[in-house]
This record gives C-alpha cells, structure tokens and sequence, in this order.
C-alpha cells in the first residue's frame, strides 16, 4: 500500500505561481510512476503531468506545458508539482496519484487539494 498526501493548494490572482506537494508513505518502492490529475466542478478528471520514479521521463498534458513542471525528491519521497502563469481555467481540485507498472491505472490516490486561480 501506498498513502498520498497533498499540500500546497490555495488561491492566488491569474499570473501568479503555486507549487503543490505530495509526500508519499508506505510502500513507495513498488512505485513506477508518480501522477498530477485535476478535477474542475462539473468536469471529468484529467491526467496533468506525469514523471517515472527515477525522474527519467516526464509528460505533461498539452493545457499546461510550458507552465507547470513536476518533478520529485526520492529522498524525501516527495512529487512537486510547479504551476506558473496560472490561469482561471487551471481552478481544479488537484490529485497526486502513483502507478506501479507502466501502461497499468494509477491505483493510489492522495485526498487532493484546491487550486483557485482568480481572474
């Protein structure tokens, strides 16, 4: 088992910057893959960003990259996610998630935090 806990949510103007944390307990050896998911009210959830567990390969959903960049601290066993130029579109509840094997669902899931971006 794997437990997730996210951090760093709140409201900020449109342009401003957030970074979010996720620190990670349990068993995070079996972990492949650490996530970013966000759901906005009234919206499906939707994959962010993504990063394999040694850091080698990141991926980012089209509608952040450029601005946000996730990265992670295995010594802390800690997945940041930075979010610059922020928009009032990206006003979600943001979830970190981890994947134990690649192209398998990402079966561990944090309580999430609020992002609000003000316009």
């Amino acid at each position: 088992q794997v437990q997730l806990v996210e951090s760093g949510g709140g409201l900020v103007q449109a342009g401003g910057s957030l970074r979010l944390s996720c620190t990670a307990s349990g068993r995070t050896v079996s972990v492949y893959a650490w996530g970013w998911f966000r759901q906005a009210p009234g919206k499906e959830r939707e994959f962010v960003a993504a990063i394999t567990w040694n850091g080698g390969s990141t991926s980012y959903a089209d509608s952040v990259k450029g601005r946000f960049t996730i990265s992670r601290d295995n010594a802390k066993n800690t997945v940041y996610l930075q979010m610059n130029i922020l928009k009032s579109e990206d006003t979600a509840v943001y979830y970190c998630a981890a994947q134990e094997r690649l192209g398998r669902p990402y079966n561990y899931w944090g309580q999430g935090t609020q992002v609000t971006v003000s316009s």
